[in-house]
């Protein structure tokens, strides 16, 4: 996995502590399939395409172009890029890509928990496959991909050298504060959400924006372990910390966290941290019902589009933030370093 030694601290170029917070959506634009059962290559299906016309309208009101991080599911099938491709060509969204690498080929692995993280394949499988996925991505957008989002969260060291390699600029895998170890994925347990340079690289890593609001955060890498324990969860102490406001790990998505809980997480970033950018995610499939655990009938969805609504109104009315991109966050720090000639690594 990605150390963190080789994690850079970003200077605040995107924004001062008297500057407007900036937010920027990134979707993990996926086909359908259960996440209780094994991983299948035969789980194509891109309905869920058809329904993202209803949160861009959204998006449209307040100037928010989301950059829709696309697997080979999703642009191997013309129902499942054409829809993109039309937003795409009107400047409504922008296009990274997604590894799931039990539909991604070449399919040489063994399809199991294990080899579903990129990061856990061998340095030339994970390379072709990103290699591949960023070909049919140039081929059908016409665009190249700049920002890369792991299956899973399953990014590491090799990761990065394929991602320059193939001229990513961005990397958002990262899941701040989660040991995924235990499924046999990366330990994220020591990082923030603070955008870093990756070592000496031009590839800048936009982790998912996760803060631990909470009077022990400062005590979070090993207080937090021990609440997810099995022991902690038994006497569901995650719970009870974050009712106390004792810690309480948050995460700015629609799926599985409450619009109360993703207003403290926003106020408490931007409060205690002067933090300039938070990227909302979500998956694709969400938009569709029955596809995730967290839309599961028609009133989950009017939730979930209502949540997504709502959040929007509060960060760009009660907070005056900005919207903004992936892209162009890297292309303003970029330019940033280049006039102070700041070596990263």
């Amino acid at each position: 996995m990605i150390e963190k030694d080789m994690l850079t601290v970003f200077p605040k170029t995107v924004g001062s502590p008297a500057a407007k917070p900036q937010l920027c959506i990134i979707v993990d634009t996926e086909e359908e399939f259960d996440w209780n059962t094994p991983f299948s290559p035969n789980a194509r299906s891109v309905t869920n395409i058809q329904y993202q016309a209803t949160l861009q309208h959204i998006y449209e009101k307040y100037g928010i172009v989301p950059t829709y991080a696309v697997d080979y599911a999703i642009v191997s099938q013309e129902n499942g890029y054409r829809p993109l491709r039309e937003f795409l060509m009107d400047g409504k969204c922008e296009i990274g890509s997604h590894l799931h690498p039990w539909i991604n080929p070449p399919i040489t692995e063994e399809i199991c928990a294990w080899n579903s993280y990129p990061c856990n394949l061998s340095s030339d499988l994970e390379y072709c496959k990103i290699q591949e996925l960023t070909k049919i991505i140039c081929d059908k957008f016409e665009v190249r991909p700049l920002l890369y989002k792991a299956g899973r969260y399953g990014v590491g060291k090799d990761t990065i050298s394929s991602l320059e390699a193939l001229g990513y600029l961005i990397d958002c895998s990262v899941l701040p504060g989660t040991d995924l170890r235990p499924q046999q994925g990366p330990n994220f347990t020591d990082f923030s959400s603070d955008p870093h340079w990756i070592a000496s690289t031009s590839v800048m890593e936009i982790p998912v924006t996760t803060g631990f609001p909470g009077i022990l955060e400062s005590r979070k890498a090993t207080v937090y372990p021990w609440l997810r324990s099995r022991s902690g969860e038994c006497l569901r102490l995650p719970s009870i910390f974050a009712r106390l406001r004792l810690l309480d790990r948050i995460r700015l998505t629609p799926e599985g966290i409450s619009l109360r809980e993703a207003k403290r997480l926003t106020h408490h970033l931007i409060r205690d941290r002067h933090f300039p950018l938070l990227t909302l995610t979500y998956h694709s499939s969400s938009l569709g019902v029955g596809n995730t655990p967290y839309v599961r009938d028609q009133t989950d969805l009017g939730k979930f589009i209502a949540w997504i609504r709502d959040y929007l109104e509060f960060f760009f009315g009660e907070i005056g933030g900005t919207a903004t991109t992936a892209r162009l966050v890297h292309q303003k720090a970029a330019s940033w370093r280049h006039e102070h000639s700041i070596e990263v690594g």
